[in-house]
């Protein structure tokens, strides 16, 4: 039986985290051990919880960061020691989600079954009745989103392979992430996940989707506590994902389609007074774009092993069914909805 390491990720979060790590600890696959990162909280009380919940479940691993080093840094500490004590498969799981009893487990099946790689389940919110993800797409715009959001739970869309697992309730294989590297942390939050399953999949690593594998998200929990935070990392990270990850024989017609897309985002988040945020993240994407971006692009194009074919048969066709500003756009000249 696989060893799993759960890693869960707290950050001024206490009430969801006990929920968490209570529904982790009713899973009902038995070879697994859940790893607590508290990533520099301030919250009051904090040290005091992490040592009441490791007294409740003795097995409990707490790993302390001195500072919040977001989600994708703060997850890296978990993965690091997951690796260090030779667990077979690394879960992510948000804090702010609920795990159903038989999560873990339907997971490692369809693992074993259909994913060398990454396998994802069906992200429920939190009231069941309707969809937070069922794995994650990325456009031939350049523009990841979650498949199937906000669509009725009845609706969700069958087993099956995938671009990209969400980072909040995914399964990771420990020999596909010392091949291709962990979470990049220059995108501190927002894609990482999505970065991470391209690096994969370019590496000839498949993402598989598994609708039996079910959890229940307080979506926003964490980030609506910063206001603005959403709009900085999104116009930040977007420039690096793009740039770090497709390949130069898609460059030539997603690259134009990007450009557009981001450029009119960027105009909308100003006009809609989040220009502030969205403004500060398209000047800290220019430094990165320069010194991470493109030397993290040589590495991972060099290192491809799949074709740009494979690629571009995996990529969402048309603009994500959310951009419905770029797609009212885009009607005016062409015609096409």
């Amino acid at each position: 039986m696989s060893s799993i390491a759960i890693v869960v990720l707290n950050w001024n979060g206490l009430d969801d985290t006990r929920l968490c790590i209570e529904s982790l600890y009713g899973q009902t696959y038995e070879n697994y051990s859940v790893v607590l990162v508290e990533n520099g909280s301030t919250e009051a009380g904090t040290e005091e919880c992490m040592l009441e919940l490791q007294q409740k479940y003795p097995g409990l691993r707490v790993i302390y960061n001195d500072r919040n080093l977001g989600f994708a840094g703060g997850v890296n500490t978990g993965i690091r020691y997951s690796i260090e004590h030779n667990f077979d498969f690394v879960a992510l799981f948000n804090n702010d989600a609920v795990a159903d009893k038989n999560w873990l487990k339907e997971l490692v099946a369809a693992q074993k079954k259909h994913s060398g790689g990454i396998t994802t389940g069906l992200l429920l919110h939190e009231d069941g009745k309707t969809i937070d993800s069922t794995g994650d797409w990325c456009s031939t715009w350049g523009l990841p989103f979650p498949r199937d959001r906000n669509k009725l739970t009845e609706d969700a869309s069958k087993s099956g392979y995938v671009f990209s697992g969400s980072g909040g309730a995914s399964l990771y294989s420990r020999a596909m992430l010392e091949e291709i590297g962990l979470f990049d942390e220059t995108f501190f939050a927002y894609y990482e996940d999505t970065d991470i399953s391209f690096r994969a999949q370019l590496n000839g690593w498949k993402v598989y989707y598994t609708s039996r594998a079910i959890a229940y998200h307080k979506q926003g929990a964490t980030s609506d506590k910063i206001p603005g935070f959403t709009v900085y990392q999104t116009f930040k990270n977007l420039p690096l994902f793009f740039t770090k990850n497709i390949p130069l024989g898609l460059l030539l017609s997603t690259w134009p389609r990007f450009t557009l897309a981001y450029t009119l985002m960027l105009g909308n988040a100003i006009k809609n007074g989040n220009g502030i945020p969205a403004l500060k993240g398209w000047g800290v994407q220019v430094y990165y774009f320069w010194f991470h971006a493109l030397p993290s692009r040589w590495t991972i194009q060099r290192n491809k092993r799949v074709s740009t074919e494979y690629i571009r048969s995996i990529l969402w066709p048309d603009l994500p069914p959310d951009q419905t500003g770029l797609r009212k756009f885009r009607k005016i000249f062409t015609g096409k909805d």
